[in-house]
């Protein structure tokens, strides 16, 4: 299929550089001028497509090259971009940072596979001429850099015509605006990044800032035009054979919020009805087919998880009894015997051995390729899916049913505890990775809602 798709990448120098914040403005400030709008992050992210989410009131989506593959990025776009006026993709780190010393999995390879005209946000403090060789440096530094424009973070309106006018005389960029510094729409940090939107107290209010003072500093219908310059996306439609219905139920509080959204459609077209329930406040597990538990910060509310003692009992009572279950990362984690902080173990589900606890670092960061050691719940010996890994935590038991390998290394290992009811580790999955890990969870939540109720 061919779909006229108008779009922008916002990207960066570097993380840090405010791209996030300026792609808030930007998605809050078409809204604001009635536009149609879909919103992507590049790469493994979950937290910015949360920020995406809260302002433009519908799902923010994953492109990521390496997990997905090429064909699934565009099919995604393409899906998910109909009789849209304008989409906006985020970038992921600095514009060109990839795979080990390459540019595999990086926002520039991205932007090049999708033609997507490229705008990055310059962080002008404590420079002024030396700017343009920054920018000259990022468009030159590969074939088709796509950069058409910059926008120029934390200056003053005082001092923007000075850097316009030093940027568009010493290079062929275009300028397309400004945001100023903004004391009070600073988003804060933790150590897995951005803290999740559903914890920023008046991010209505930030977000309305934002997008007001974008309307006022950036060149919005500038970057209208420059979006509907794009080339059409070339596309294939992919089919999915939706099964028997079946009920899944969803983690989904402040201790797990970790999802791809086109994992949770996948799911849903394949048939499955998705009933979220809270691990810290309900007292039991719905009555329910399948179990899905993500990521997110338990780490932070062990009091109130191992406190719940009945929600503990009820999912201890249905794993052990069968229930097919998906636990990644923060719900391996809550599935575990035990979380130990530096005062106090905190005693949890149990179906695993192993405690998990802290760390200085990130464990096992970056992109993997997992393949299976046995037959379990997902797929069969020797069947594989891409897949990432992000936590400063760690376990004394990572699991052996499947190996970790990262690409372009010889470094492996073993992680994960999968069996014919369920697959739970540190890894997180985008399960567009290999459909067929969808669908035979599905198969299994189908088999199992069979045997209950005869």
């Amino acid at each position: 299929m061919k779909a006229k798709i108008p779009r922008i990448m916002i990207t960066a120098p570097s993380s840090g550089s405010g791209k996030t914040t300026v792609t808030v403005a930007l998605l809050k400030a078409f809204v604001n001028e009635g536009k149609k709008i879909s919103a992507y992050k590049s790469g493994p992210d979950y937290i910015d497509p949360m920020f995406h989410r809260e302002v433009i009131n519908i799902p923010s989506r994953n492109l990521d090259q390496f997990i997905l593959g090429d064909d699934v990025c565009k099919y995604i776009l393409g899906k998910n971009s109909k009789d849209m006026d304008i989409s906006i993709l985020e970038g992921v780190m600095g514009y060109y940072d990839g795979i080990g010393t390459g540019t595999l999995g990086s926002t520039y390879e991205l932007a090049k596979l999708l033609n997507c005209p490229v705008v990055m946000v310059v962080n002008c403090k404590s420079m002024s001429l030396s700017l343009c060789a920054i920018i000259e440096g990022f468009v030159n530094f590969r074939e088709k850099s796509n950069i058409k424009g910059v926008i120029l973070n934390n200056i003053s309106k005082g001092m923007y015509d000075y850097y316009k006018t030093i940027i568009e005389t010493n290079t062929n960029v275009k300028v397309y605006g400004y945001m100023p510094h903004l004391e009070d729409c600073k988003l804060k940090s933790r150590h897995l990044g951005l803290i999740t939107a559903q914890e920023v107290e008046d991010l209505q209010e930030i977000t309305e800032k934002l997008g007001n003072t974008a309307q006022e500093t950036i060149d919005i219908k500038g970057l209208y035009d420059l979006s509907k310059s794009c080339d059409y996306v070339e596309y294939h439609e992919i089919q999915i054979i939706k099964r028997k219905p079946v009920k899944i139920a969803l983690a989904k509080d402040k201790a797990f919020c970790f999802y791809y959204q086109d994992s949770l459609d996948l799911l849903k077209e394949l048939g499955a009805e998705l009933i979220e329930f809270s691990p810290l406040k309900d007292e039991k597990l719905p009555d329910v087919d399948g179990l899905y538990i993500g990521g997110g910060y338990p780490e932070l509310h062990m009091g109130q998880l191992s406190a719940n003692i009945s929600m503990i009992e009820s999912l201890r009572s249905k794993i052990q009894g069968g229930l097919p279950t998906i636990a990644e990362c923060g719900g391996y984690m809550y599935l575990l015997k035990s979380f130990k902080d530096e005062n106090k173990e905190f005693k949890l589900v149990g179906i695993a051995e192993g405690q998990s606890y802290m760390t200085n670092s990130l464990n096992h960061f970056g992109y993997i390729k997992l393949t299976a050691k046995k037959d379990n719940i997902l797929c069969k010996s020797g069947e594989s899916i891409k897949a990432h890994e992000f936590h400063y935590s760690n376990s004394t038991n990572l699991g052996d049913s499947f190996v970790a390998s990262k690409p372009n290394s010889k470094r492996n290992w073993e992680c994960i505890v999968a069996d014919e009811s369920k697959f739970i580790g540190y890894p997180h999955l985008h399960l567009w990775g290999n459909v067929k890990f969808a669908d035979n969870f599905i198969e299994k939540c189908i088999e199992y809602g069979s045997k209950k109720w005869l």
